[in-house]
């Protein structure tokens, strides 16, 4: 017998209490990547209070989990929280009501986890902000066996599907010949000099880079003293692209440039590649059913919206590796705010951030019960994610 819907709302509503709690009190203490032990106990005691065993340090990260409840024989659909926060801002990501709309979701599930044809497993991801959590737990084999995973992301409109672009960091560390800025400049060789040259390089490059491309940096190191000519300068890149073939090409480009620049200034470069995260494969067929599922919570929202730019989520990576959403569904007016805004932080705890958390709760839930139980829908979401590979 199908699980009832009303029901998994009901749980959801009578769950909220907690829930707001939860993620307000993590929009209250912002952890960075890898450094979210409050979040992770937070979230991992209110779960088991529900009765549910919690799995911690999941895949060998100290601020990861993973519980699950259903049945081990089914579909395994996975829900996945992020609970990590930026330097400075805080939660402008609205990662807090990331967590809680997982939750949410998940122990409403539970609630009904003698209906389920299936599994429902909550996975902690930290470190979503630069960090490549989700990739470490896909690199623990985490994600073996699952069939589907899916989360939410704030934003300022409702969204079901959003790009995800492909990215790596560019650290790149320049070394000249120090000498007195004022009584003998000639005798130096400036490491800043080649340093602020690359940005001059890169930025006359933009034209040859394909549409979507984005690459931004800053200085990290810019000298030592004013009157002496710099021997150590440094700065990091972000390259980003629709897809992984564009961003080996861009980040070639940048290369050049930071070598040119060197050569140019008689300095040496050393050039480190943090890797990124892949770009987003977005599965429509689960996309279009979530957004059925809020149809019938009275929310409305488009497939997509070309006039909102893209960033880059490690969620790509799992997008690669089983079918998967990340939709967008909105916590501030069109235009108002968008995520890495102080503004962002402030909606990010507000009672419309909160509303919006519920609704996400109770749509990923019916979404979840619905691949666990209509076979052909996963299959249908399992084909188009081959296809799209």
């Amino acid at each position: 017998m199908p699980l009832d819907r009303s029901a998994l709302d009901r749980a959801v509503d009578e769950l909220r209490p907690a829930l707001v709690d939860l993620a307000h009190r993590i929009h209250q203490s912002p952890e960075l990547r890898f450094e979210e032990h409050k979040a992770a106990r937070w979230i991992s005691d209110l779960v088991e209070t529900h009765s549910v065993h919690v799995e911690r340090q999941t895949g060998g990260l100290a601020t990861a989990f993973r519980a699950s409840v259903g049945r081990g024989d089914g579909p395994r659909i996975a829900l996945l929280a992020e609970y990590d926060a930026l330097p400075e801002i805080g939660h402008a990501c609205g990662h807090n009501l990331i967590a809680a709309g997982a939750v949410g979701a998940f122990l409403a599930l539970a609630r009904n986890a003698a209906e389920l044809d299936g599994t429902i497993e909550l996975i902690g991801t930290p470190a979503e902000e630069g960090g490549g959590g989700k990739v470490r737990l896909l690199e623990a084999k985490v994600f073996e066996g699952v069939d589907a995973a899916m989360m939410y992301h704030p934003f300022d409109r409702d969204l079901l599907t959003h790009p995800a672009l492909a990215s790596v960091w560019l650290q790149m560390a320049f070394t000249g010949m120090p000498s007195h800025a004022a009584a003998a400049p000639w005798d130096g060789r400036s490491a800043l000099t080649a340093c602020l040259e690359t940005f001059h390089l890169i930025d006359s490059q933009r034209v040859h880079f394909k549409d979507g491309v984005r690459v931004h940096g800053f200085v990290t190191n810019g000298g030592q003293a004013v009157n002496i000519i710099v021997e150590h300068a440094a700065c990091e890149f972000s390259v980003r692209a629709t897809s992984l073939e564009e961003l080996e090409r861009v980040r070639a480009i940048v290369e050049r440039c930071a070598r040119g620049a060197a050569m140019a200034c008689g300095v040496e470069v050393a050039i480190h590649a943090r890797a990124g995260y892949r770009e987003m494969n977005n599965n429509l067929t689960m996309a279009h059913r979530f957004g059925a599922a809020l149809e019938a919570l009275g929310r409305h929202a488009k497939v997509d919206d070309a006039n909102v730019g893209a960033g880059s989520t490690d969620m790509g990576d799992v997008s690669q590796h089983v079918p998967a959403i990340h939709p967008y569904l909105a916590i501030c007016d069109e235009g108002e705010s968008l995520c890495h805004e102080h503004r962002f932080a402030a909606c990010a705890a507000s009672e419309r951030g909160f509303d919006t958390m519920i609704v996400a709760a109770k749509a990923l839930a019916r979404t979840a019960a619905d691949l666990v139980e209509d076979a052909e829908l996963l299959g249908q979401a399992k084909r188009e994610f081959g296809l799209g590979r």
